[in-house]
């Protein structure tokens, strides 16, 4: 009888640039933690995302919800968030604190005074933030989940973040889906990517999951992502959660016409594990994107890993 290998996270050094230290209860196991798996994983830096929105436990459900999904009760806006991981930064020592790039994103991105939230998460917790996400507008179930309208990325509440973001030099990770999961005929809401990233050319866009989520179908989808990443040079992109394993990755065998993407655009796409306060499944979701890391050039590899990301979200501390 064989005996398991313990997983031994990435054969690359690698910068998780998409990671949620929080769950949608807003219960977290800490950074310390983190680290500790991190560790395993052979993830040197992580981008960490807090959650804007936390589940509500309805009167009329006798179990309180574990994920957003877990029952019909509503999502709203959190804004404690940030604070909380601020504080939780402030208790790692210095070295401990150069392998995180934080981000604030405990706002309302329909609320015309949302930038406010970031100049006094700023003034409160100086010299701390990388970036501000994720943002989550377009969503699968969780826009329809959600208090309040629909968060969209050319809503003119994000026009005052945006142009702090762009003041400060801190890149923006947002959450935009192509199209809804009822409309796989064309992509419904490109346009309003495009609106944001056309209005905007200052700001340092990441378009995170390239715009998918579950049940999420657009035709001619590579085509699109590709002519975005042609057409607008403010625009990154993460090729974390289901859009790796359903379109660039599937069932662990490389996609040619991502990987000739990923190839010419390697200065432009990060990799990330999306994980949602489960800091165990670290080291088993960064060594997935191995197989595909071994198919491109060496120095494409090293960028999607490590240097990307790096580059992209290493430079403030705002």
């Amino acid at each position: 009888m064989g005996v398991l290998e313990p997983l031994k996270g990435s054969k690359y050094q690698c910068i998780d640039a998409h990671l949620h230290v929080v769950d949608f209860l807003q219960d977290t196991g800490g950074l310390r933690k983190c680290l500790k798996y991190m560790d395993k994983a052979n993830i040197s830096h992580a981008c960490v995302f807090g959650l804007p929105v936390t589940k509500l436990w309805a009167s009329w459900e006798r179990s309180s919800p574990g994920y957003y999904l877990g029952d019909n009760s509503k999502c709203y806006y959190y804004s404690a968030v940030d604070p909380f991981i601020a504080r939780d930064y402030q208790s790692l020592s210095p070295e401990e604190q150069q392998r995180f790039f934080l981000f604030i994103g405990g706002f309302n991105p329909c609320d015309k005074l949302a930038y406010k939230h970031i100049e006094r998460t700023i003034k409160y917790f100086p010299n701390m933030w990388s970036g501000v996400g994720e943002v989550l507008f377009r969503h699968d179930d969780l826009t329809n989940l959600t208090y309040g309208e629909p968060p969209r990325s050319n809503h003119p509440a994000m026009d005052s973040v945006f142009e702090l973001c762009a003041d400060l030099d801190m890149p923006v990770c947002v959450h935009q889906n192509i199209t809804s999961v009822g409309t796989n005929t064309y992509p419904m809401w490109l346009h309003e990517l495009e609106e944001m990233l056309q209005k905007h050319p200052k700001v340092k866009f990441v378009w995170c999951h390239c715009g998918i989520s579950r049940r999420v179908y657009s035709p001619v989808y590579y085509q699109i992502v590709k002519r975005v990443l042609e057409h607008y040079d403010n625009l990154w992109v993460d090729i974390a959660w289901i859009v790796f394993d359903d379109y660039i990755c599937p069932k662990g065998v490389p996609d040619p016409d991502w990987l000739q993407l990923c190839e010419k655009y390697s200065d432009r796409v990060c990799i990330g594990t999306d994980v949602v306060n489960k800091f165990e499944f670290l080291p088993s979701t960064i060594q997935k994107y191995d197989v595909f890391l071994d198919a491109l050039s060496e120095k494409a590899g090293k960028n999607l890993a490590f240097n990307t990301a790096f580059n992209l979200f290493s430079k403030v501390r705002a």
